[in-house]
């Protein structure tokens, strides 16, 4: 970005995310975290629509916008909940009462309502709008229209996050709140399955690498829906490093292919850009979980601590989580091939001008490969390692649902289920691309493809249903009725037609002839004389 005239613009609207950013992560109480959690969201419809000249920028950010806004609403709701009931907003007193709520319930038009199911419910509808989960999701690929540098610090590693933080930091309520794990678990492992499947058939580089991050936030979710909360933020920490070098590697491609994202007008690039291609091949193996990698130890441990729960959900995720990381793989290994290893797709105009980023843009991927090779091994004893006081008292794990001891004992098969499938996933997707796939597709292919590339069609649902809908009835009711209506009528226009009105009759007695005149003032002088004889004499 180097030659864009709104650099300065760029840097102020990313140091201002990172004064909200820290305002959230440092808040000990819901006041100050609903402050930087409503301040990265600004933040980030700023940075979406940072080159507000494209109709496709400005779209973006206020979808990112309003399903934000959606999630806020339920984590503000949560919020009145915790101060009506608690009496305050700070952590440790909500925290130190949350036991006393277990069995405490409230009424709500005749239905019996248990007060942590209540406020834990929305505020995981905040974490849902967040962090993207399934139903609140459609905003975040959609997000990949702003500034690539963007894509890599916020929808990757941090603000994407801070739903999973704020569960991970609410943790007393949630372990006492019963039935709203498993709503985490179920809607947290839906969304990695989902995501990853749409991952499958993405052809903007951005888009592919977007809807990964999509299914890796699924994963923390249901990690915590299971009540592995440190292997959650362990697989934070992790994901942070890979996939942060998986944006900036996309964004050395597209910079040194004149701005080209579409992976079928790519190809033949592993002689051209080599050092792109180990950046974008380590950062892939590790979100996949390749062995010893920083993905393997966070991501095969939160299918571990699921398939160790032994409760139908915690198997629901462990099958889908297993599934998604097969489809992982796979778009994985069809990034990879469409982009390097497949014959020479780009214009021949185009192909003159590929080169490598300089110095200075491969200074940072040289720190994210190191923590993408080592984050995983250096870090595991001290955030999920027996023993371990990293976390001290900040994260509640009950008795009951401590899973460590447990992995131990799992069975081998379901320990390599994961890898196995993650290997077969990477080598299909080699044998499927290499042999010309796309033409050999039957009808039955061609219908599930379509159905993926549709988004499983929430986005025509959305836009065409509900935003339609939404739209009309609030043209015909509101804009018609009321701010046209009601609103205009006895306010502003209203106004001016009765003001309009008196100055025109009174400019009926302009009529610019002195008799006139000299008659109104007698008969206004004759009235004044009998008004002050009726009453004063």
């Amino acid at each position: 970005m180097s030659g864009d005239p709104h650099l300065s613009r760029f840097m102020s609207y990313l140091s201002l995310f990172t004064f909200f950013m820290f305002i959230l992560i440092t808040a000990d109480n819901f006041i100050q975290l609903f402050l930087g959690w409503e301040g990265v969201g600004v933040c980030s419809y700023l940075l979406i629509n940072f080159w507000f000249s494209r109709i496709q920028a400005n779209k973006s950010a206020i979808k990112a916008l309003i399903m934000n806004r959606i999630g806020d609403f339920g984590l503000l709701i949560g919020i009145i909940l915790i101060f009506y009931f608690f009496r305050s907003t700070d952590f440790s007193f909500i925290f130190t009462l949350a036991p006393y709520f277990v069995a405490v319930n409230f009424k709500f038009f005749g239905y019996k309502l248990n007060v942590l199911f209540v406020i834990t419910f929305f505020l995981f509808i905040g974490s849902m709008g967040k962090s993207a989960q399934i139903g609140l999701h459609t905003w975040l690929p959609c997000a990949m229209e702003g500034p690539t540098p963007v894509s890599a610090l916020i929808h990757a590693a941090t603000m994407v996050t801070a739903g999973v933080f704020l569960i991970i930091r609410c943790s007393p309520l949630f372990e006492y709140s019963g039935n709203s794990l498993l709503l985490i678990t179920i809607i947290g492992s839906l969304t990695a399955f989902f995501s990853a499947s749409v991952g499958v058939v993405q052809n903007d580089i951005k888009r592919v690498i977007a809807y990964s991050t999509c299914s890796q936030l699924g994963y923390m979710i249901f990690a915590c829906g299971i009540s592995a909360y440190n292997v959650s933020f362990f697989h934070l920490i992790n994901h942070a490093f890979f996939k942060a070098l998986l944006f900036l590697g996309s964004g050395i491609i597209i910079h040194g292919l004149n701005n080209e994202q579409d992976i079928r007008r790519m190809g033949g690039l592993l002689k051209i850009l080599p050092y792109s291609y180990n950046i974008m091949l380590i950062g892939s193996l590790a979100l996949i979980g390749f062995p010893f990698l920083s993905g393997f130890y966070s991501k095969d441990l939160i299918l571990e601590c699921a398939y160790n729960k032994y409760e139908i959900h915690s198997v629901f995720s462990y099958s889908l989580g297993t599934i998604s990381a097969f489809f992982t793989a796979f778009y994985s290994g069809r990034l990879l091939h469409l982009t390097f290893l497949s014959s020479n797709n780009q214009f021949r105009w185009n192909k003159n001008k590929v080169h490598e980023g300089s110095k200075l843009l491969s200074l940072p991927l040289i720190i994210l490969v190191i923590g993408s090779l080592f984050s995983g091994y250096l870090l595991k004893d001290m955030f999920v390692g027996f023993g371990s006081i990293f976390f001290d008292n900040s994260i509640l794990i009950l008795s009951w649902n401590a899973l460590n001891f447990d992995i131990e004992y799992m069975p081998l098969f379901f320990k390599l289920l994961p890898t196995i499938c993650t290997f077969l996933g990477f080598g299909l997707s080699y044998v499927l691309y290499s042999s010309n796939f796309m033409s050999l597709m039957s009808t039955g292919l061609i219908r599930v493809y379509t159905f993926l590339s549709q988004k499983w069609f929430f986005d025509l649902i959305y836009n065409y249903y509900i935003g339609n809908y939404i739209l009309w009835v609030s043209y015909e009711n509101y804009y018609k009725v009321i701010d046209k209506g009601f609103l205009e009528y006895f306010g502003a226009t209203g106004i001016i037609r009765i003001i309009y009105k008196i100055s025109t009759n009174t400019l009926k007695f302009q009529t610019g002839f002195i008799y006139h005149y000299i008659s109104l003032i007698f008969l206004s002088v004759f009235l004044l004389l009998i008004y002050l004889d009726v009453y004063f004499f």
